[in-house]
C-alpha cells in the first residue's frame, strides 16, 4: 500500500511538521506494509529534504526548479492568495496526470490547498481513495462547503483534528456520516523530547524569569492582545519577561504597540524556532491568545513540556485539550479583564492544584505522540478498507 501526502505550503505553519511527522511515523511503525510519498509541488519541500532522505522518505517532484518557491510572495493576505492560486495553475495538469496512474491500493490524503484535488475528484473518475484531513479550524465559506459537498461520495475517509471540528462538521450535514474520524497529530517524537529540551537557549534570556508565547504573527494568533495584556501584568511582577517565538507579517506592528506601551524592553521577539521544547522548559507559562486553533500544536508542546497553560477559551481546541480548564486556565476570547484574572489565579495557585494540572493535560497530550497517531491512523485504514 501506497500512501502520498498533499500538502504544498507557502510557509513552515504546523500542518507542514504534522504532515512530515505522520510520513516518518508511517515509514518507522508500519514494517514496509505502507510506503509513505509527499508530493513536491514547486519545491517547498526541498527545504527539509535531509531529514526526508534521513527517514527514507520519497518525494514526488512536480516542477524540479529549486528557485521557484523561494520566489513565491508571501506574508500578506493578498500575496499568499496570489501565490496559492499560482500554484493551483502551474500544478493542476501534473496532479491530473499523477492520479490517473494510481491504482486501487493507493491512498492519497489531502491537506492545503484542498480545492485543487477535489475539484479534479470531482470531474473525474480516479482508481485510488481519497482521504480529506481536516487541518485546523475550517472555515466554511460558500465556495469551500459546496465543493465538499459535491465531492463527499467520493471521500472515504474525513480526518478531523479535535471532537469538537468533527461534531460540528456533522452538525452542517457535510459529509457522509461513516467517514468521519477523529485523528490526533503527530506532534511529539519523543526519542527527540529529552534531547532538545535541553538544548542551550538564547544567551538574551541568561537569569530572566519570562513568559511564552509560540506562533506565527498573524491575526489569528492574536498577540496584539497578549502585549495588551502583558502591560497589566507587569503591574503583578515587573521582574517578568514576555518571550515571542514566531515570525510574520505583523512583527513590526506589534513591536509598534510594545514601543508605544513604553514595555519594548521587557518583550523580546526571538523569530522562527526549530526547537522550542528548550524555551519552554524554563518558562513560568505558556500563553496562548489565538482566535482559532485546532488542536493548537503549540498547546501540545506546552502541555508534554509541564509547563503551565494560559489560554483563550477560543474554537476549537483549546477547552478540548485543556478539558475545560482542568488542565491549565481558559479565560474568555479577546476579555482582557478575564485574561488577568486567570493569571492572577495562575500565580496564586496551590502548588500541588497546579500539579495536578499539569499532568491531566500531559497525560492528553501523549494522545499526539508520532507512534499514538500511526496506531490510529492504522486502526482507521483497516476498518474502512479492509
Amino acid at each position: 500500500m501506497n500512501i502520498y501526502y498533499w500538502c504544498p505550503f507557502l510557509s513552515k505553519v504546523a500542518t507542514v511538521q504534522a504532515v512530515l511527522n505522520s510520513a516518518i511515523s508511517v515509514k518507522k511503525y508500519s514494517k514496509n506494509k505502507i510506503s509513505p510519498y509527499i508530493i513536491n509541488t514547486v519545491g517547498e519541500w526541498n527545504q527539509f529534504k535531509n531529514i526526508i532522505d534521513e527517514k527514507n522518505i520519497k518525494l514526488v517532484n512536480f516542477i524540479e526548479s529549486k528557485s521557484l518557491y523561494k520566489s513565491l510572495p508571501r506574508y500578506s493576505y493578498l500575496k499568499s492568495r496570489f501565490s496559492y492560486t499560482l500554484i493551483f495553475f502551474l500544478t493542476i495538469l501534473q496532479l491530473y496526470k499523477f492520479l490517473d496512474k494510481r491504482t486501487k491500493n493507493d491512498i492519497f490524503v489531502i491537506h492545503l490547498i484542498s480545492s485543487l484535488p477535489l475539484l479534479l475528484i470531482l470531474l473525474f473518475n480516479f482508481k485510488c481513495k481519497f482521504i480529506l484531513r481536516i487541518s485546523g479550524y475550517p472555515k466554511l465559506n460558500f465556495f469551500r462547503k459546496l465543493l465538499w459537498k459535491l465531492c463527499r461520495d467520493k471521500l472515504s475517509i474525513i480526518l478531523c483534528p479535535t471532537e469538537d471540528t468533527k461534531e460540528n462538521l456533522i452538525s452542517k450535514k457535510i459529509f457522509n456520516l461513516k467517514t468521519y474520524h477523529v485523528l490526533c497529530d503527530p506532534i511529539i517524537e519523543v526519542s527527540k523530547f529529552s534531547r532538545m529540551k535541553r538544548e542551550k537557549i538564547s544567551s538574551l534570556l541568561n537569569d530572566k524569569k519570562y513568559i511564552i508565547n509560540i506562533g506565527r504573527l498573524t491575526r489569528q494568533k492574536n498577540q496584539k492582545f497578549l502585549i495588551e495584556g502583558f502591560y497589566e501584568i507587569l503591574k503583578l511582577d515587573p521582574n517578568l519577561y514576555l518571550i515571542v517565538l514566531g515570525e510574520g507579517e505583523l512583527e513590526n506592528e506589534l513591536k509598534k504597540i510594545s514601543s508605544k506601551l513604553n514595555i519594548e524592553n521587557r518583550i523580546l521577539f526571538l523569530g522562527y524556532r526549530e526547537n522550542v521544547f528548550n524555551y519552554l522548559n524554563n518558562a513560568k507559562c505558556f500563553i496562548l491568545t489565538s482566535d482559532w486553533e485546532d488542536p493548537g500544536f503549540v498547546l501540545i508542546e506546552a502541555a508534554f513540556s509541564r509547563v503551565p497553560i494560559i489560554s483563550a477559551n477560543c474554537p476549537n481546541g483549546p477547552n478540548e485539550i485543556l478539558e475545560n480548564g482542568n488542565g491549565g486556565y481558559l479565560f474568555k476570547s479577546n476579555d482582557q479583564a478575564d485574561f488577568i484574572r486567570k493569571f492572577k489565579k495562575f500565580i496564586n495557585e496551590n502548588d500541588n492544584l497546579l500539579k495536578k494540572k499539569k499532568l491531566k493535560v500531559l497525560k492528553k497530550s501523549k494522545n499526539y505522540t508520532c507512534f499514538r497517531h500511526f496506531q490510529n491512523l492504522q486502526k482507521i485504514l483497516i476498518s474502512t478498507y479492509e
